[in-house]
């Protein structure tokens, strides 16, 4: 697409949902991300199913970014005066950029430290012709972060296994990279103008800039709409890995606490009681984990490595359950994971759940 039909604003257009027809559009918000940024642009530029522009939204860059992301081909805008991080900066660009398109073309937003493979587009594209309002993606884990790196990418191995069962039915479209319809994000837009969604940045913007997991926030706008949303597994992609655990803590303290914050901004709805229950599930999960945890420590202190038959019947479950989930990472790994050593990832998240629980309850001060 030639970035001069960009040049004007267009009258807003119903399109008729083809494939073939509709141009599709990344949106990449990138906060000092010169390393990566190439990379990212250029997988774009390996769709099977063309990607005709690239933006990159840099936002508040103190390196770099711009100038690389122009240098590989992207269009290239700077935010201005912009205090709501990812949210902000992409409400920024679409405000400027919908009016540009037809209702029918197609926005991929994506993270500046993702890249998709070659088969993401054109699978999406497939179930946005279905009707679906968003399709989000299946990541695995890139390269580094030793021990810590290598814990993140069994789990996100065990994601893609259960999405993958699910037939791409997922809880949320990961900001790694999703799809929408133009005409799908103008009527979020227009909802949130007519207080049908929570307001936003109070302009009708398409992400919430008020809670920390915006989209997760945008997944309950859309169902709560009525549209559907998937993940299946042909739309793949690497996304980065925290290289430590200070900032896998971080990171998934924002992502817990935001979910639960989301679901008490919508309340209990025909969307969200699901998403309530995988709460309810999870404080169920740190009290068992607090008991297993108990047990063992007295089993083996107090019993002389004796543990209850239950709690034996509990660790056998746990290891199976382990061995057969990472099975996409292969033999080896399933091996090494009998070992039980990844109850270092679980009993850390449990921690931080507790954390995000403890936070949102006591409305703590928000960090990214």
């Amino acid at each position: 697409m030639p970035l001069s039909t960009l040049a004007e604003p267009r009258p807003a257009h119903r399109g008729r949902h083809r494939s073939g027809a509709a141009r599709v559009v990344a949106v990449i918000p990138a906060h000092d991300e010169e390393s990566q940024i190439a990379a990212t642009i250029a997988a774009l530029g390996r769709q099977q199913r063309a990607v005709d522009a690239v933006f990159v939204v840099a936002d508040n860059c103190t390196d770099r970014t711009a100038d690389v992301a122009r240098d590989a081909g992207a269009r290239v805008h700077r935010s201005r005066d912009n205090r709501h991080r990812k949210a902000g900066a992409l409400n920024q660009l679409l405000a400027w950029l919908l009016p540009r398109l037809d209702d029918d073309d197609v926005i991929l937003v994506q993270d500046a430290d993702s890249t998709l493979d070659p088969r993401f587009v054109a699978v999406a594209m497939r179930y946005l012709d279905r009707g679906y309002g968003g399709v989000g993606g299946v990541f695995r884990g890139g390269p580094g972060g030793g021990f810590v790196g290598h814990l993140q990418r069994n789990e996100y191995a065990r994601y893609a296994r259960d999405v993958h069962r699910l037939r791409g039915k997922c809880l949320v479209l990961t900001g790694t990279a999703a799809m929408f319809r133009v005409g799908t994000l103008r009527e979020v837009s227009a909802a949130r103008l007519a207080g049908t969604l929570p307001a936003g940045n109070g302009a009708g913007g398409i992400y919430d800039t008020t809670v920390l997991t915006e989209d997760n926030e945008l997944t309950f706008a859309l169902m709560h709409l009525g549209h559907r949303v998937v993940s299946p597994s042909g739309c793949s992609l690497e996304t980065e890995v925290m290289t430590s655990w200070r900032a896998l803590w971080a990171q998934r303290l924002r992502w817990k606490r935001g979910a639960v914050e989301n679901c008490v901004q919508y309340g209990l709805t025909r969307v969200t009681w699901r998403y309530w229950g995988r709460q309810v599930l999870t404080l169920a999960g740190l009290l068992v984990s607090v008991i297993y945890l108990a047990a063992v420590v007295a089993g083996v202190f107090l019993g002389g490595w004796h543990l209850h038959p239950l709690w034996l019947a509990v660790s056998g479950i746990f290891v199976v359950e382990r061995v057969v989930t990472v099975r996409y990472r292969g033999w080896r790994r399933m091996l090494l994971a009998a070992s039980m050593y990844e109850l270092v990832l679980d009993y850390f998240l449990q921690v931080c759940h507790a954390k995000a629980y403890a936070d949102a309850l006591l409305r703590a001060r928000k960090t990214w």
